[in-house]
């Protein structure tokens, strides 16, 4: 835990971010925003992740919230999405659902974050050795697992761009599966949401496509 000499010194140092403002958020761009999280993953892969004042960020943030982004992100209890970024409170909008697939649900949020709270950035992101991905594969009929895997497997349908074995137990094959995943709910949040794509057209946000190494904690953005 973080003491108060620590957090003093943290901040004398410049190292712990504050709680977006709406003014601050006006001022970022969709690019400028990319360019926040790559930085932050960079810190996060190489240990060197920004000290917070917790406690200081939850009272700052009680008056409202102005984040920078909204990410859509796989269940996987492997992957901190907030951490992965290295941002605080109130920094983004944290979607999650195995799989990272896109619903009516996902997309109302998406909206919420970006015409109504200001976020300038969409990010769908997808992972190695992802569980869902793998049941979509094996074509795995469980409950309400079977609807879901149902919204993956579109993707395992893509025969044109890989060579190998097409089975769950081919990592990279499953790796593949995961990134036509990602492309294609990249897609249907352009094609079913006319507010966002309405938004990214006027250059007010973007929408990427993005995968998260689980060796390395690299996130590469595909889009």
């Amino acid at each position: 835990m973080q003491t108060t000499s620590e957090g003093g010194q943290a901040e004398k140092h410049g190292l712990v971010e504050k709680v977006l403002t709406k003014e601050e958020q006006a001022g970022l761009t969709p690019d400028m925003v990319i360019a926040l999280l790559k930085e932050g993953n960079e810190r996060f892969v190489r240990g060197e992740v920004t000290l917070r004042n917790h406690n200081e960020q939850i009272r700052r943030a009680v008056a409202g919230q102005y984040p920078k982004a909204v990410v859509l992100s796989c269940l996987d209890s492997r992957i901190p999405v907030e951490d992965v970024f290295d941002r605080g409170i109130g920094d983004m909008f944290v979607a999650r659902v195995a799989g990272n697939t896109v619903n009516v649900d996902i997309l109302g949020s998406m909206e919420f974050a970006c015409k109504v709270a200001g976020a300038k950035l969409v990010v769908v992101m997808g992972h190695e050795l992802c569980g869902a991905v793998m049941g979509a594969i094996d074509g795995v009929e469980m409950g309400h697992i079977t609807a879901l895997l149902g919204k993956i497997r579109p993707a395992t349908l893509i025969a044109e761009g890989f060579e190998g074995e097409r089975t769950s137990g081919n990592v990279d094959y499953v790796r593949w599966v995961a990134e036509q995943n990602v492309r294609l709910a990249v897609e249907r949040v352009r094609a079913e949401s006319a507010i966002l794509s309405e938004m990214e057209k006027g250059g007010d946000i973007r929408i990427v496509g993005a995968m998260y190494a689980m060796d390395t904690g690299k996130v590469t953005f595909t889009q």
